[in-house]
């Protein structure tokens, strides 16, 4: 069981019982970001899905107008001109067989995977490596492409992929505390009508059950959300 400092303990003591609107839940998440380096902002959506259905499944892509603030580490299965397209495009790793080997050997030092669907023959071999971290290159996430260059000035610019968990979460990162409130605003919302434009066709009831804004180490408050 974790344990929390006394810094963090007074905080969590002078945070809102309730939901805030997103406005104020900011405001609290900044004035409260006591880390000595840039936290990240982060939103998390409790989901009211029976997550033991197979069509109960929400994955997709995000594009934050503001980005996220960190710098992404795009890797690229690709061959021939299309590997070279990704370089210019601005990947930071490019590569076929070898790469797939690499990475089959547990190297995993990189934040986004795309592939050519020529490559996805042998990438799909890699789940046991890229699934558990979320890395599989994707058709619905706009990562397996032809276009690979879009993808990785998508994924430089700010695209983040999000996915609901076995619990029926989705965690999604919305920028840093030094940003603007009304930046970090635009993302959350912009987040926000991503996952609804998701909602499965035969889901029952509220959707979005309870939505958290927090910091990386900071204390976590109730966000107002309406459908």
């Amino acid at each position: 069981m974790a344990t929390h400092g006394k810094r963090y303990r007074k905080i969590r003591e002078q945070a809102p019982a309730g939901v805030l609107e997103l406005a104020d839940a900011v405001a609290f998440v900044k004035r409260n970001a006591t880390a000595k380096f840039d936290e990240t902002v982060e939103l998390g959506l409790r989901l009211g899905l029976d997550t033991t259905k197979s069509d109960n499944v929400v994955r997709g892509t995000v594009s934050l107008p503001h980005g996220t603030g960190r710098k992404v580490r795009v890797l690229v299965f690709a061959s021939g001109p299309q590997a070279e397209e990704a370089k210019k495009a601005g990947a930071d790793t490019v590569g076929g067989d070898e790469l797939i080997e690499k990475v089959r050997g547990g190297w995993t030092e990189f934040d986004v995977a795309i592939a050519t669907p020529e490559a996805m023959q042998e990438v799909r071999k890699l789940g046991r490596v890229l699934g558990p971290r979320g890395l599989m290159p994707n058709p619905k996430t706009g990562t397996v492409t032809d276009d690979v260059a879009s993808a990785v000035r998508a994924s430089k610019a700010g695209r983040v992929e999000f996915r609901m968990d076995k619990n029926g979460n989705v965690n999604v990162p919305c920028g840093k505390c030094s940003f603007e409130p009304a930046s970090i605003a635009e993302n959350v919302n912009m987040v926000v009508a991503a996952v609804l434009a998701e909602k499965p066709a035969g889901a029952k009831g509220q959707y979005i059950k309870a939505a958290t804004l927090s910091s990386t180490m900071g204390v976590g408050v109730g966000l107002a959300v309406r459908e």
